[in-house]
């Protein structure tokens, strides 16, 4: 594929002085030319009308200076609209497999979060189911055959065909702002939502529900409008920016995470100071940083791990955990039929606090959830 043939390059964005001594500096810029990609372990670029929005980002994100991170990244650009927008999709789609394909994570920051759907078909075939983590104030499930996808983009995500969805998780919804049938839907299909209120009990608890995705879906109008004015779809309600940036970082050091989208800015509506594209360039940053912090904690047999056998009351006999001496980190096992094993969804992330209820002779909901999503 010759990535050129898709992608604007950042004409007239240079970098000064300080720039190409802080994070900037390592990161191989599409200015007018396609970076080469070998060996490079992100790339980020843009889908947006014009691309104006998306270089005040950069030119905040570029301003940040240099984290601890062995930085293989380049910037390709902006992806150029299709005809329409089915066709637009598709090349998000093609853009993403091609990168995913070649161990290269795609980060993707778009004016509209109906571009998540070409972020998922992006996936198609891999031959592998997937887990959708969303983050949005709103569901997206309106049933409607419209062309403009705004407010159905995640039905269309789980009616897709073929289905390869395993799990879809919604992060930060307000109420207020939900269909009460749309909440029952995702939990007759034993989807998990959080409301904003029961993540901000105990955020850390949200790790475990990020280290379970394959891709993230972030819209921006799930950050409260005080923190966050430039979005598409203001807030006076929802995260801080410094929980999105927390959001960010568990995304980051989520080994199993290969894609992630930011969607939702709008420059006309930031303030004269740029607040948002500053809020969403330093989420693009600790998602980075989150990266290079990676640990590479997938084998469960080695002497880096702990497991723990709980006897239970009634079925299951046991439970089975397992803790992570370097990162502390808990993982809990499901039981599967032999031919999902392959699917790699037999031992999944949980909290010390699911560990705990066990030990209560209680069946963690996660547990309850995932092994009906294996019936």
């Amino acid at each position: 594929m010759d990535l050129q043939l898709y992608f604007t390059g950042l004409s007239g964005f240079e970098l000064n002085a300080d720039e190409r001594d802080g994070f900037a500096g390592n990161i191989k810029i599409n200015n007018s030319k396609m970076p080469d990609l070998k060996g490079m372990d992100i790339a980020i670029f843009s889908v947006e009308a014009d691309g104006e929005d998306h270089v005040s980002i950069r030119q905040k994100l570029y301003g940040l200076k240099r984290g601890y991170g062995r930085y293989r990244i380049a910037d390709i650009g902006h992806l150029r609209n299709g005809v329409n927008q089915e066709q637009t999709l598709k090349r998000v789609a093609e853009i993403c497999h091609y990168l995913i394909d070649r161990n290269i994570l795609p980060i993707i920051i778009g004016d509209q979060h109906e571009l998540d759907l070409g972020q998922y078909e992006a996936y198609q075939g891999f031959e592998k189911l997937v887990s959708f983590l969303n983050v949005d104030a709103f569901f997206d499930m309106d049933d409607t055959d419209s062309d403009h996808l705004g407010n159905s983009h995640v039905r269309k995500i789980m009616v897709h065909e073929p289905n390869y969805l395993f799990n879809y998780c919604h992060l930060g919804y307000q109420t207020y702002l939900v269909d009460r049938h749309a909440i029952e839907t995702l939990e007759k299909l034993y989807f998990e939502t959080y409301r904003i209120g029961e993540i901000r009990s105990d955020f850390k608890d949200t790790e475990p529900i990020i280290r379970n995705s394959d891709l993230l879906s972030f819209d921006v109008c799930a950050i409260k409008s005080a923190d966050f004015p430039g979005s598409h779809a203001p807030q006076p309600f929802g995260l801080t920016g410094e929980e999105a940036c927390q959001i960010s970082w568990y995304a980051g050091i989520n080994e199993k995470l290969s894609s992630v989208g930011f969607y939702g800015y709008n420059k006309e509506k930031d303030d004269d100071n740029l607040k948002s594209a500053q809020v969403l360039a330093t989420m693009v940053w600790y998602f980075i940083e989150g990266f290079y912090h990676r640990k590479n904690e997938k084998n469960f047999k080695g002497n880096d791990y702990v497991k723990y056998v709980v006897s239970m009351p009634a079925e299951p006999e046991t439970l089975s955990f397992y803790r992570s001496k370097l990162s502390e980190k808990w993982w809990m096992e499901v039981p599967v039929s032999e031919e999902l094993k392959s699917f790699d969804h037999c031992i999944v992330p949980c909290s010390y606090t699911d560990y705990e209820k066990a030990t209560k002779g209680e069946l963690p909901d996660r547990y309850i959830q995932t092994n009906a999503r294996y019936i």
